[in-house]
This record gives structure tokens, sequence and C-alpha cells, in this order.
């Protein structure tokens, strides 16, 4: 497995750029979450893992789609998942954004955009010039540390298959 740190460069960054696949082992990362404790992915082994990507904190359908995972946390609770929800805003914005809307689950700071150029969920070019923001996109990761489910999409008003998503994580609990 490959490990980011947060220390890359812009350069280094673009040539880790990959596809994930389902069924290939998901690339280990270490991000801080909104309280400043580094979680490192291969310390959920063992449990089934969906990982959010999300654009920006605040916006209105990143927001949509974080309170319909916090109103229906259960769902995720009793099919064992650990839910993080990713973007590159900062852990003191996450940490607000959380606090604000009550949300119930990890929000992990990828401000280097490391992980989320490791996962290919990154734009290169956003709105308003904005560079290097993350796509809204999700990944099942199995206790194994297998890709069960990987979904980027390319439109940020999109939202992922939450559908399909829920029916996976039923299926490996």
């Amino acid at each position: 497995m490959q490990t980011v740190l947060t220390s890359f460069t812009q350069l280094s960054l673009q040539k880790i750029i990959m596809a994930l696949t389902i069924g290939q082992l998901a690339p280990e990362f270490s991000l801080f979450d909104t309280t400043k404790n580094k979680i490192n992915l291969s310390d959920y082994k063992g449990k089934n893992v969906l990982l959010l990507f999300f654009p920006q904190a605040f916006t209105s359908v990143c927001t949509k789609e974080l309170c319909a995972i916090r109103d229906d946390i259960s769902r995720y609770n009793n099919t064992g998942a650990e839910v993080f929800g990713i973007s590159v805003d900062s852990v003191f914005t996450l940490r607000k954004f959380k606090e604000d809307q009550h949300y119930n689950f990890t929000f992990l700071s990828d401000f280097n955009k490391g992980v989320s150029t490791l996962y290919g969920t990154l734009y290169t070019d956003w709105i308003l010039d904005m560079k290097g923001v993350s796509k809204r996109s999700a990944f099942i990761i199995d206790k194994n540390g297998v890709i069960q489910y990987a979904e980027v999409l390319e439109t940020a008003g999109d939202l992922p298959n939450f559908e399909e998503i829920n029916t996976i994580l039923e299926q490996l609990n």
C-alpha cells in the first residue's frame, strides 16, 4: 500500500494520480481530524469504511449531502461502517462546519491535497478559478482494505448513489 505524506510538492502529487478500481487495495493515508488527531486508514482494518470526498464546507450541495448522512447515521452504524468526510478545507474550517451542522461522524482535512490526488478525486480547475478542490466522491473499503465501491463525480452538483452504497454496506456486514 502507498502512504501519502503531507509534505508532497505539487509536482510529486501529479506523478501519483491513479484511477482506483473495485477489487484493489485502498491506498493508505494519514490525515488530521477536526480535533487535530491523526487518523490512519490502516487503523480501521477490520471495519468497513465509507470515504466521502466533498468540494467545500458550507456550500449548499455539500451541506445537503452530509446532513443526509448525519440524519441516517444509524444505518451506517448498523452496518458497522466508519464514515469519514474528506475535503481540502482546513481542520479549523471543518471543525466549525461540523459544529454548526451537528455532524456525528469524522471529518478529515486533506489541506495539502495528497489523499484527494491519490484517490483521483481532485479538480484541477473548479469554480471562481479555484485549483485543487476535491471532487464529490464515494469509496467503500471493506474490512480487508479492499475497495468495494468507487464513484468519482465530475459535476459537483451531483450526489453519490447512496442507494447502491447502502446496499453494498449491508452486504458487507
